[in-house]
């Protein structure tokens, strides 16, 4: 018999009545007018019943499967006698004895946190079980031999959607945080969960979106986004900000940067502690940043080109007409690292030099493997999306947001639905989350070019694949020196496919690997003493050749880049205020673009 003490039992208390019924009568009301907006929002949508054309990819991986029903019945086995040994195991613990666990979750899964999930027999079952029935999924979709490459990524990464889907800390009464808190509330918690839903499907107009953060604790501007400057120039496409210098003497040649279109540019400025903008500033840089317009349907003629001409080469007409000084320093980020080199290409080919140096922060040029975005690339898939586009002339924020998400659906999806809906708390204020959540939009010439000629048809890379603005565009006549920052866990831009453009340009390369993710690793300052870097100077073919002679450094890559950069010229001039050239300031950093939202 079983003498430990098992766990207090919480004190349970009836919810209120008066909250119960305010509560049903608002789902009443505001659930009316959800439906509505749902049905006019599918009126509205592609009439595909399959617009991720999964039926027949999950379709070719059974009839691969039906073919080695050996290798299927072998995988059975094994699960079972997991299984069996996880009931043996259980029962041996109810009756006050010992066991190893069966399998255990991977390290840095949180869902399974809370102390019950191991110390209460019934939850370490219900953990266990769930992990053996995944890895058992798993096993059988790795086992479909003979899938083309494709079709088993497409496979793997929506087994794993529904895996996670399904995992027993997304439901009340298998989660037991959410039973105690449902217990200690008498359900409060649970009609607080059902307000915030509600919530979420408004402002999803129908669809769920997914509140993540706090976002009345942010103003763009006011708390994020605070470094000073002054907008210099604008089109339809962008706002140039030059930002104040906090040094006497500064560098002689400008430093501009060119953020991604898929997101907002102060990811590099969310606060003074973590901003690489302020702390470019402060090492003596006149920085420059482009904050791209949220397009809308008047945008939806405007090209890859259009990036090119209205983006880089408009910038880079600004700063000399800002500065006086024609020949500058480039970052790229991400897409802006894409159009960079794009531009450097079309740059060369017409004898264009001002561009001096190019950083490149984890950014794909050769698309052969670029991860599990992949996944989202097909031909009925693109079909789908350009219908939308066509339509109404942009790709919605949200969309690009949901496939994001669904690449790290545990934290950034999940999570939130536990805490949101099942415990019924209010997300926590986190400035990178409010920044993840304010999505752009993507005009529909413009993202259909950079999903079939690039991602689909990888057309980049082959030289000469490419014309814009009249010029055939060649990675390989790219000689200014670049330096290369990839992370090691980006599930965007996978680095050993960032890599591969060490091989491509013709100029010197440096590349350097940090550690983290696409935006962690990226956004990590000195002064934080987080995450180390990976440097070699010498440059393999092979990627996996270039990390076994790397040398592990501590903390943050920013300082090596600065070595390099400044490197490169250390001539100095007196420091340029905003505004002061010829051209005059327009309004404050960090503009009015940036503070359109993807709703306005």
């Amino acid at each position: 018999m079983n003498d430990k003490p098992g766990p207090e039992a919480p004190n349970f208390h009836l919810p209120d009545p008066a909250l119960v019924t305010r509560t049903m009568a608002e789902v009443a009301e505001r659930g009316q007018r959800i439906v509505g907006d749902f049905l006019k929002r599918q009126s509205e949508e592609s009439s595909s019943l399959d617009p991720l054309n999964l039926g027949q990819a999950f379709m070719e991986m059974t009839a691969k499967l039906m073919t080695n029903p050996a290798q299927l019945m072998q995988a059975q086995l094994g699960f079972w006698q997991d299984y069996l040994t996880l009931w043996s195991n259980t029962a041996r613990r109810m009756l006050g004895g010992e066991a190893e666990p069966v399998i255990a979750e991977p390290k840095g899964d949180r869902r399974f946190k809370d102390d019950a999930w191991r110390e209460n027999e019934v939850f370490d079952f219900i953990r266990q079980s769930y992990l053996l029935t995944s890895k058992y999924f798993t096993n059988v979709v790795h086992s479909a031999d003979g899938l083309d490459p494709k079709t088993a990524q497409k496979v793997d990464f929506y087994t794993r959607q529904f895996v996670d889907a399904m995992s027993p800390s997304n439901f009340v009464m298998t989660n037991p945080e959410v039973l105690r808190r449902t217990a200690e509330t008498g359900g409060a918690n649970l009609l607080k969960g059902l307000t915030n839903l509600l919530a979420d499907m408004e402002r999803g107009k129908g669809k769920l979106r997914i509140r993540m953060t706090d976002d009345s604790k942010f103003r763009v501007g006011e708390n994020i986004a605070v470094t000073p400057g002054k907008v210099v120039f604008q089109n339809d496409l962008i706002q140039l900000i030059q930002y104040t210098p906090t040094t006497e003497k500064v560098f002689k040649r400008p430093l501009v940067i060119f953020p991604p279109w898929i997101n907002k540019f102060y990811i590099l400025d969310l606060r003074p502690k973590n901003s690489f903008i302020r702390w470019a500033i402060e090492q003596g840089h006149t920085v420059f940043c482009v904050s791209w317009v949220n397009p809308g349907e008047d945008c939806a003629d405007k090209g890859f080109d259009d990036y090119m001409k209205e983006g880089v080469l408009a910038a880079l007409d600004a700063i000399e007409a800002a500065t006086g000084e024609r020949q500058v320093n480039a970052i790229g980020y991400c897409l802006g690292g894409t159009l960079l080199a794009t531009t450097l290409a079309y740059m060369a080919a017409r004898k264009d030099n001002r561009i001096k140096t190019a950083t490149y922060f984890v950014t794909l040029t050769d698309f052969e493997q670029p991860g599990e975005l992949g996944v989202f690339i097909d031909e009925e898939q693109l079909q789908g999306l350009e219908e939308k586009m066509n339509r109404r002339g942009y790709l919605e924020g949200t969309e690009m947001a949901t496939t994001f998400n669904m690449l790290r659906a545990n934290d950034l999806i999940w999570s939130f639905v536990v805490n949101n809906y099942l415990l019924g708390q209010d997300p926590f204020p986190f400035d990178l989350l409010y920044w993840n959540d304010d999505s752009t939009r993507m005009p529909a010439k413009m993202h259909s070019f950079y999903l079939r000629r690039m991602y689909q048809a990888n057309d980049l890379v082959k030289p000469g694949e490419i014309e814009l603005m009249g010029t055939k565009i060649d990675l390989r006549k790219i000689k200014v020196p670049s330096y290369l920052i990839s992370t090691r866990e980006d599930h965007i831009a996978p680095w050993k496919s960032t890599y591969r453009a060490t091989q491509i340009y013709g100029g010197p390369v440096r590349f350097v690997l940090a550690a983290s993710g696409h935006i962690a690793g990226v956004v990590n300052p000195p002064d934080s003493g987080k995450y180390s870097h990976w440097i070699n100077e010498e440059l393999p073919e092979s990627p996996d050749d270039w990390f076994a002679g790397a040398t592990e450094l501590a903390g943050s890559w920013w300082p090596d880049w600065h070595r390099w950069v400044s490197g490169q010229d250390r001539t100095q001039v007196p420091a340029r205020t905003p505004g002061t050239g010829q051209l005059p300031a327009l309004e404050e950093a960090p503009g009015s673009y940036v503070k359109v939202t993807a709703t306005d």
